[in-house]
């Protein structure tokens, strides 16, 4: 179920905390036509669309989109033709790099085919304090040195272009530092956090002055995510920012002490269809687990009826979930859940039911509802 109401106000809030930056929306986390078309006739600031395959970034563009950046790398030498084909006739999709092998592969293929591939180099954007490695482990361009000389490699290539900069801060971006009973662990990520905006806003800098002293023009600066809206958007050498989550607000966004502000819109829902004993109920399905280091974050949560709950040694099942609501129910009756992260929850469902004033007014189909397998 999506709330067209929250979905429309969560877009004005991240058009408004965006700094006037360009927003690029992430795909992974909506999985809907539909609602990615919503989100972009919302305001001129949502521009561009960030996929997580070069299969559905093909999907899109057969769909009439355009301005697409490919978030990872590709290595499959048949979707590479076609995006490089697309490139030749003026079409636009652009592939991530971030090693010489990559860039090489990319070459012989635009070079058989006498087409074009625009690269975006992936800059990694994890800190280090004492040690300790705090981000993701993304990408080996960690220094102005090896990215500059990345990027020559690039400009040596008959049938490459260098278009952009990508640096995804996941540390900002995708780090919960407010989960319930860790009190220890979210003073340790606030702390890290802190340090982390100033350290990669400096690397940020200067990777961009290095390549425009070097005579390298970039289209595009991505950095950021929903998590680093505002810090991200702050930095001058960024042209955009890339935003997905924070259109759903799923379960995640509950958990960070400085959230942007947006709702909770998009909800699934399970049927009872037994009753082991008395508040306890049986639901159908529910074991959509999100992606990351396993954790009971990680479950999704039942939300209606109000102040039910998992129960904390079975969790969420394949095909069946218990879960302690203290209100009756009947069997039939349909209980309310959130997903801890956004788009992954519509590989789950055909359809999205929207939802204004409490009615259903429309069906937007995910992308399994058009048949799509991505991965």
């Amino acid at each position: 179920m999506l709330d067209l109401a929250a979905l429309d106000k969560n877009c004005d809030i991240i058009s408004e905390k965006s700094n006037n930056k360009k927003v690029r929306i992430a795909t992974k986390s909506i999985r809907s036509i539909p609602v990615i078309e919503r989100i972009l006739a919302n305001s001129s600031v949502f521009q561009g669309l960030m996929c997580f395959s070069p299969k559905e970034a093909l999907f899109l563009y057969e769909y009439g989109f355009r301005d697409i950046l490919l978030g990872y790398p590709v290595w499959d030498a048949s979707l590479l033709a076609k995006i490089a084909k697309i490139n030749k006739s003026g079409g636009k999709i652009i592939c991530m790099v971030d090693q010489r092998e990559q860039i090489v592969f990319l070459q012989s293929i635009a070079k058989q085919y006498d087409g074009l591939i625009y690269t975006c180099l992936d800059i990694d954007m994890s800190t280090n304090f004492f040690g300790f490695h705090f981000g993701v482990r993304r990408s080996p361009l960690r220094d102005v040195t090896s990215v500059i000389e990345i990027a020559h490699v690039i400009s040596k290539q008959s049938h490459l272009k260098l278009t952009g900069v990508m640096g995804y801060e996941a540390q900002l971006a995708g780090v919960p530092d407010q989960l319930p009973k860790q009190w220890v662990l979210n003073k340790a990520v606030t702390v890290l956090k802190k340090k982390s905006v100033a350290k990669i806003a400096d690397r940020r800098k200067a990777i961009i002055n290095a390549l425009t002293n070097e005579g390298f023009s970039l289209e595009i600066v991505n950095g950021g995510g929903t998590g680093s809206l505002v810090t991200t958007s702050n930095e001058r050498v960024v042209t955009e920012v890339t935003v997905g989550s924070g259109f759903y607000a799923p379960l995640l966004f509950d958990y960070y002490k400085q959230p942007i502000g947006t709702n909770p819109s998009l909800f699934f829902t399970l049927p009872i269809v037994r009753q082991p004993e008395q508040q306890i109920y049986t639901c159908l399905g529910g074991g959509y687990v999100a992606s990351g280091s396993p954790g009971v974050d990680k479950l999704p949560q039942p939300v209606f009826p109000e102040g039910s709950k998992l129960i904390s040694v079975e969790g969420t099942g394949e095909v069946q979930t218990p879960v302690f609501i203290p209100v009756p129910m009947h069997l039939g009756d349909y209980v309310v859940f959130r997903a801890a992260k956004a788009g992954e929850i519509c590989e789950r469902f055909t359809n999205i039911a929207c939802i204004t004033n409490g009615k259903v007014v429309d069906h937007y189909k995910t992308y399994r509802g058009e048949g799509m397998c991505f991965f």
